[in-house]
């Protein structure tokens, strides 16, 4: 490992990151304190904005105290979606400045959204460099805490094309993550294992074929990616790729027969240079384990792997499990998204630390979700192991966003509580009043993989109002399962769900929701779905797929990947 990369990284990054984790530290004393300043500073960035004006931003900032403060806010600005914000963005996109803040956005994220238009999320010099900028170095002193040789090695970090496309009126659109990567101090940029042009590879495979060739020629250390179904990916690649990479280490090269554009393999050729030690070492791997060659014998120092483990992606998990070195932490990613990086995951658990100095965030509690006044309550309201959803007011112009997300309080960092992701809101699906959540299908499969034996690879539901009943898919990982095997298995799940949903039972017995119906699925049913979307041009790294939906048009690519008897 590298003494000097460590010991260099170690301090630059535990000077920076140790003074804004001592200011996230007192931001969290007072947490009610805390957020209400950072409401006023947020009200009086933006009082003079359209947003600001038609709000009355200015008559809030006359508030007596924080609670007529709060008062006044809720009165005059309503709960948002994107599709709220869309015409404020869409001036802005046209070179309108002081709309939604003050100027214009440096930067767009773009997502998907509830319409076949993607959500534009507006990024602000401010939010970019002092908000995102100061959480990324706490994120980066908190891997040294946690594990000090982290920085000993290489990084392999996942991020998307930091330019996708421009505005009408010139401004970039792209990737935070990509960005970030490209703006941070050259000692850290020193560490990776890649350069930048990677991630304007197009070709899907070829692109993790770079990722890995040069990857697995180093001594890699920490990995970051936000989904954990990359690493399965990765490792996909190795297992049909291993010995084109140790001729490609060997020789110094990258393969002719991976597809890259001119520029970008020149780019790369200049990054490499022959090494038959390592490929000899890859070889020596391959002969010891033959085809089950894993990352904990390729990278056995790796120290920290961070992904998310929360809500859905937890059915990746145990794909990869047991496959890294022991004593490596796997650290929860934390819950964030392009419209905001809402906190971080400082220790081993799942549980995100809020940074109420950087946003002001709000909450209503799960049973007054549907309630036409719930009652809104402030971060020091919540109570751990009680489930929220959560509402944020950022610098970049989103005021009371709904994340459409259901989270768990857990316990306090000082007096702050901390929150981990459970669902999408949009996980919770009803054909007739039943609200099936996503996670009680997740654990209804699980208890029928317990009773049943049977395993699946992957498994996903769709609900058919048309015939009011739903569909439910399974890759099993006995790939000789009939059809009649893999609908005793669906009887399986209707009785857990049963059990775990009342309203489900109810639907059911009255006849409203009718016998879900089976489908087997082809193998490597995920990663075929997941190369279609991404060559239709979704990005990688935002590639997020709930396990229950009512969303006919990913049914019906779904309904092209099952097995014909």
């Amino acid at each position: 490992m590298g003494t000097k990369n460590k010991l260099v990284a170690n301090t630059l990054l535990g000077l920076a990151g140790g003074i804004q984790y001592l200011q996230l530290k007192k931001a969290c004393k007072q947490p009610r304190k805390t957020t209400a300043n950072t409401l006023r500073q947020i009200l009086e960035y933006a009082k003079d904005t359209v947003y600001g004006k038609e709000h009355h931003f200015a008559e809030i900032l006359g508030a007596a105290d924080d609670e007529q403060l709060f008062r006044l806010w809720q009165q005059n600005v309503k709960l948002n979606d994107y599709e709220d914000f869309r015409p404020y963005v869409e001036r802005h996109k046209h070179g309108e400045s002081d709309i939604l803040f003050p100027g214009k956005p440096v930067l767009y994220a773009t997502t998907s959204g509830t319409t076949s238009e993607p959500k534009w999320i507006p990024i602000t010099e401010r939010y970019l460099k002092t908000i995102y900028g100061k959480m990324t170095k706490v994120w980066l002193f908190n891997f040294i805490k946690n594990r000090p040789n982290v920085f000993g090695g290489k990084i392999l970090s996942i991020v998307g094309k930091v330019v996708e496309g421009y505005a009408p009126d010139g401004t970039v659109f792209g990737s935070v993550s990509g960005v970030t990567q490209r703006d941070c101090p050259g000692f850290v940029k020193a560490l990776y294992s890649n350069p930048q042009c990677v991630y304007t590879i197009a070709d899907y495979n070829a692109r993790y074929y770079v990722l890995m060739r040069m990857g697995i020629e180093q001594d890699v250390t920490l990995i970051v990616t936000a989904n954990p179904s990359t690493i399965i990916e990765l490792q996909n690649n190795v297992n049909r790729f291993y010995d084109e990479y140790v001729t490609d280490i060997e020789n110094g090269t990258i393969s002719d027969k991976i597809k890259l554009d001119t520029a970008v393999r020149k780019e790369l050729e200049a990054c490499v240079k022959p090494n038959p030690k390592r490929a000899a070492e890859l070889r020596a791997l391959k002969a010891k384990y033959g085809d089950k060659v894993l990352p904990k014998h390729y990278w056995p120092n790796m120290q920290l792997l961070n992904t998310w483990k929360c809500g859905n992606t937890r059915v990746y998990l145990d794909k990869f499990k047991d496959s890294f070195p022991e004593g490596m932490l796997h650290q929860e990613f934390g819950y964030f998204s392009s419209e905001c990086r809402f906190g971080l995951v400082l220790d081993d658990t799942l549980n995100t630390v809020l940074f109420p100095h950087f946003h002001y965030y709000e909450f209503v509690a799960e049973e007054e979700m549907d309630s036409p006044n719930p009652k809104y309550l402030q971060i020091d309201e919540l109570i751990d192991g009680k489930r929220y959803v959560p509402y944020v007011t950022t610098f970049a112009g989103l005021y009371r966003y709904n994340m459409n997300d259901l989270i768990e309080a857990g316990p306090k960092f000082g007096n702050t509580p901390t929150v981990h992701l459970i669902q999408k809101i949009n996980g919770i699906v009803t054909i007739t009043g039943e609200k099936l959540h996503e996670r009680q299908f997740i654990d209804a499969v699980h208890k029928a993989e317990e009773e049943t034996g049977m395993k699946t690879r992957f498994f996903i539901g769709f609900a058919d109002l048309d015939i009011s009943a739903y569909h439910f898919y399974y890759e099993f990982a006995d790939r000789s399962t009939t059809q009649a095997a893999a609908e005793e298995f669906t009887k399986a799940v209707d009785k857990y769900l049963r059990k775990e949903n009342v309203e489900y039972v109810a639907k059911r017995d009255s006849l409203r929701l009718k016998d879900p119906v089976t489908h087997r699925l082809i193998p490597e049913s995920f990663e075929t779905f997941k190369a279609r979307c991404i060559a239709e041009g979704s990005r990688d790294g935002q590639f997020k797929l709930n396990i229950l939906l009512q969303d006919e048009k990913r049914h019906a690519k779904f309904r092209e990947l099952v097995v014909k008897d």
